[in-house]
This record gives C-alpha cells, structure tokens and sequence, in this order.
C-alpha cells in the first residue's frame, strides 16, 4: 500500500490518518499538498470518513486514490475515528492531521528526523501557522485548567496573563522544548506507543481529545513543540460559533477534568509565566 516516493530517503514507513466529516471545502488542497511535499519518507495514508453527506470521501480518493479509504456510516466522533487504523498500522510513526491543514514542506521527514535522533520523544507537535499570514496560531502548550479556559474565552487585558501562561508565550517559540499539551490538528507520534495506549479515549466525541493523549503519552516518554516544521492550519473556531458544538466541547470539558480528578496543574513540567502580555485577539486560543 505504501507510495514510495522518488526521494524517499528512510527505510521505514510512516503512516498519517485524515478522519473526514463534510471537508469538501478544504479537503482537496489538504491532500495536495501532502502529496506534494511529503518526499523524504515511504508514507501510507488512512482516511475514516464519518458518514459525510457533501461528497468529500469521492473527493478524496480522486485526488489520493492509494489510500485507504474507510467509510464508517455514522459519525464516529474525531477520536473513535482515528481509532479505525488500530491494528492495521505497519509504521514507526503516525502522524494525526486534520482535514483543513496545508503544507508548503516536508513537515513529516523534518518530524521523522527530529524523532529519530530523540528516541526519548513519543509526540512531536510542529509550529502551527495561518494560511497566507504565516501568523503563529496561539495555542495551549500547558494542560487545561479553569482558569485558561475561562481566560482563553473572556479574553480582554486581565486574561493576557492567563493566556501567555497557558501557550507558554515566555518560551523562545524558534526552540524545540517540552509542553503538556499538543494540538491534535497535526502531530506525529511513535506509533508502538499510540497502539499501546489504544489510541484516542472514545468518550470524547469532539474537543479535548488531544489534550487527553497528550497526557496519556507524556506518561511513556516526552512530548515536544517542534519548530522546524511548520504546518498551516485553516482555523474555524466552531466551537465557538455553534451552539451545538458548544454544548459539546463543555460536555468533553467535564470528561476531561473528572478523568483527570480536576487537577489545576500537572507538576511534571518546571514552567514559568513570563510576565507582561500582549494581545492574543485574532491569534489563537
């Protein structure tokens, strides 16, 4: 199943899972540019469409026709969805992505040779840009409490504190150094221990996933930001334009918080708020 490509230059292969849900709009241009620049390693591509009603599973394998298409029937959630390749991953490294992410490198070999000379690395999160800006997407770097929820929502000069702290603004951002929490957007992960951990808990349906593995595979070995490669991510924020996926987003809240006994800061990581803040409006969190 794996395309081999004409510069592939390792002698494993890596796999990447797209769960699709109505993606028609940006779909296209997010399989494009991963086969564009997806050069520097023998790559199979699973995609789990969740009973998408705009055509975006024919869409997809017209433009990615080796993949691995897996039509579930009903709308699994984004983590059960990822969790459709279990078992049937014959990689060293996985990698999750979204739908409406654009690459314009090859993120994935720049990730693969970073994990490769770091085995103590299980889960690589790159930097994460908006499309034709370039701009940094803020984005929590720490475990999610209450108060950088709250802030990241109230927004205003009294949450900028809060907001730096919870994307760890005080940290050079042109380093790769250790976070608490990765965006599931994109992020390649070893994959022995994404099996080990049964992948995605399933409870959540949408929203908070991410953070939840992230914790659980901080537990088997390290987790870092990784600035030398960088992703675009078309950022739609529904959560906080539908009231639906509102409603969602705090139901897998309080699963998180109570799986994880409410705890206010993991203790793990040594991480100082830097100070005075910025505006975060219009960039991120």
């Amino acid at each position: 199943m794996a395309r081999k490509l004409a510069q592939a230059g390792t002698d494993y292969t890596v796999s990447g899972c797209i769960v699709l849900h109505n993606n028609r709009a940006t779909i296209e241009n997010t399989l494009r540019s991963l086969r564009e620049w997806t050069r520097g390693v023998l790559f199979d591509l699973f995609l789990v469409d969740n009973d998408s009603k705009d055509g975006t599973p024919a869409l997809a394998a017209a433009v990615w026709p080796e993949a691995v298409l897996d039509k579930t029937g009903k709308n699994l959630g984004f983590g059960a969805g990822h969790n459709r390749v279990l078992g049937k991953l014959k990689s060293k490294y996985h990698a999750i992505i979204n739908p409406d992410v654009v690459l314009d490198q090859d993120a994935i070999a720049a990730m693969c040779a970073y994990m490769d000379a770091h085995p103590e690395v299980v889960l690589l999160s790159p930097r994460i840009v908006f499309p034709g800006t370039g701009a940094d997407q803020i984005l929590g770097k720490r475990n999610p409490t209450l108060r950088y929820l709250v802030a990241s929502r109230v927004r205003g000069k009294v949450c900028e504190s809060a907001l730096r702290e919870y994307a760890m603004l005080n940290r050079d951002l042109s380093q790769p150094f250790e976070i608490e929490n990765a965006t599931g957007c994109f992020m390649l992960v070893r994959t022995a221990d994404f099996e080990a951990i049964g992948g995605f808990d399933e409870r959540y349906f949408l929203y908070f996933e991410d953070c939840d593995l992230t914790r659980s595979l901080a537990r088997r070995g390290k987790v870092l930001y990784y600035p030398g490669a960088v992703v675009q991510h078309v950022w739609g924020r529904e959560g906080k334009k539908n009231l639906r996926l509102a409603l969602v987003q705090l139901q897998s809240m309080f699963k998180y918080f109570h799986k994880w006994s409410w705890e206010m800061r993991d203790a793990g990581l040594e991480m100082r708020n830097a100070g005075c803040g910025v505006p975060n409006e219009g960039r991120g969190l």
